[in-house]
C-alpha cells in the first residue's frame, strides 16, 4: 500500500512540475492603461450574433463578431452582452481558456458612455464551479471549445454562432 501512495506521489508532483506556468498575455503585469490599449471597440448593435444559453434563463445573450480573437496560447477573447427580457444590458469583455475550461473577464462595459470599465474582479475561475457562468458554458461547449477543441480564429467561431452550433459539438 506504501507503494502505490509513494507512485501516486511521484506522479502527482511530476505532472504539476511538467504543466508551464500560464501567463495571460493581455493583462500579465500590466496596469489598466496598458490593458485598456489591448480592448476591442465597444460592441455594436450591428455586430452582435445571438447565441443560445439554453432554457435555464430568460436573458439573451450576444457575442461582438468584431471582438473575437484566438492568441497564440489558445484563449479566445470576445465581448459579451447580456440582454434582459425588459431591454437592459450588461457588457463584458471576457475570456475563455478551453484547455482548462476557465472563465476571466477583464472589463465591464458602461452602455452609457460606451467605454470599458476594469472589472472589478478579474481571475480564471472554473466554469463548472459558478452557477453564473452558465452562458460561458454554453459558448464553450457548443460555440468556442467543441469536444475539448479550441476554435481556429476568429471566423470559425463566427461561422460557429451563425450556424447556432459548431459542427464539431454535433458529431
Amino acid at each position: 500500500m506504501s507503494t502505490i501512495l509513494s507512485l501516486a506521489l511521484i506522479f502527482g508532483v511530476t505532472a504539476c512540475v511538467s504543466q508551464s506556468k500560464f501567463f495571460d498575455t493581455l493583462d500579465y503585469k500590466k496596469d489598466w492603461e496598458a490593458i485598456q490599449s489591448s480592448l476591442p471597440a465597444y460592441p455594436q448593435p450591428e455586430n452582435l450574433l445571438e447565441f443560445d444559453a439554453g432554457p435555464a434563463t430568460s436573458m439573451r445573450y450576444f457575442i461582438d463578431a468584431k471582438s473575437i480573437n484566438v492568441d497564440e496560447k489558445r484563449v479566445i477573447r470576445y465581448s459579451m452582452v447580456a440582454r434582459s427580457p425588459q431591454g437592459a444590458n450588461n457588457v463584458s469583455y471576457e475570456a475563455l481558456r478551453c484547455e482548462t475550461r476557465e472563465r476571466k473577464r477583464y472589463a465591464t462595459g458602461n452602455s452609457d458612455t460606451k467605454t470599458w470599465a476594469r472589472a472589478g474582479i478579474s481571475e480564471w475561475q472554473p466554469l463548472e464551479m459558478v452557477a453564473q457562468l452558465q452562458a460561458q458554458r454554453e459558448l464553450a461547449k457548443f460555440y468556442f471549445c467543441p469536444r475539448g477543441l479550441v476554435v481556429g480564429s476568429p471566423a470559425e467561431a463566427v461561422r460557429a454562432l451563425k450556424a447556432g452550433v459548431h459542427p464539431m459539438a454535433i458529431h
